[in-house]
């Protein structure tokens, strides 16, 4: 005979180590599902690396054009990523009431986006092994301190997800999608992506050189081609970003 209460249910939620994996891992699957999402962190980032460093179209200075144009582009799939992709998703979500009911879930609300910012990290590694190997192919010769560029990635991704967060959290999805799309097609001309910073009116580069994608994409570039140890400067400038957009976004952030 079966003894009393074998099989009692112990209803009770899973660990939360367990529930933010899980939930890392749907949100990835979801993000790499979605023809939209691949076209900005996968195809955009891909073609124009592979493009503009096989025909001569942009004056890139001195040296190879892959050598200055790939740490732009990584700079460009970091930001397709955590900010482009992140804010039009999750500012669906938010419109669907897809947030409002997972925070009603055991999830923490934080734990929740933790999971967001996991998926936003494994995603970002696929890309830059992705693009670090066409660019080898291409010819591509880096320099530097990795952990130089570990760390300009990091805060570029925190900086960012921030300023993603804060636009879907507070914006219309609609409005998110127009703007969230702008952003990137701005950023992507006068951010030092393709561009070269010193092409444009000098009175406009020290503007310019205060946006997080000119501080990423230059600070790879000071390291992965002109060999610089640390860019601290650059690392500065994304620091503050990142403070400024998670505080912001942590602050305004409405779920429904």
């Amino acid at each position: 005979m079966t003894a009393v209460g074998t099989f009692t249910p112990k209803p009770g939620a899973a660990p939360l180590s367990r529930m933010i994996g899980a939930q890392a891992v749907l949100e990835t699957k979801m993000l790499l599902r979605n023809g939209e999402q691949l076209l900005l962190t996968v195809v955009i980032p891909t073609l124009l690396l592979v493009l503009f460093s096989s025909v001569d179209i942009v004056d890139t200075g001195d040296g190879k054009a892959v050598d200055f144009l790939t740490p732009g582009v990584l700079a460009l799939a970091v930001m397709s990523t955590a900010f482009t992709g992140q804010a039009i998703a999750t500012g669906f979500e938010r419109r669907y009431g897809v947030l409002k009911l997972l925070a009603s879930s055991p999830l923490p609300r934080w734990a929740l986006m933790t999971a967001k910012t996991l998926s936003v990290l494994v995603t970002e590694v696929l890309q830059v092994i992705l693009l670090t190997v066409i660019a080898f192919a291409l010819g591509w010769n880096p320099h530097g301190n990795p952990l130089a560029v570990l760390l300009l990635l990091v805060l570029g991704t925190a900086a960012f997800s921030g300023l993603g967060l804060l636009m879907a959290g507070t914006l219309k999805a609609e409005a998110t999608l127009a703007a969230a799309n702008l952003v990137f097609l701005l950023l992507l001309v006068g951010g030092g992506v393709i561009v070269p910073l010193d092409k444009f009116p000098e009175a406009a580069q020290s503007v310019l050189g205060l946006l997080p994608i000119s501080a990423l994409s230059g600070g790879l570039r000071d390291v992965l081609q002109h060999g610089a140890s640390m860019p601290w400067g650059d690392l500065g400038i994304l620091a503050v970003w990142a403070l400024v957009g998670l505080g912001a976004a942590g602050r305004f952030f409405r779920w429904e």
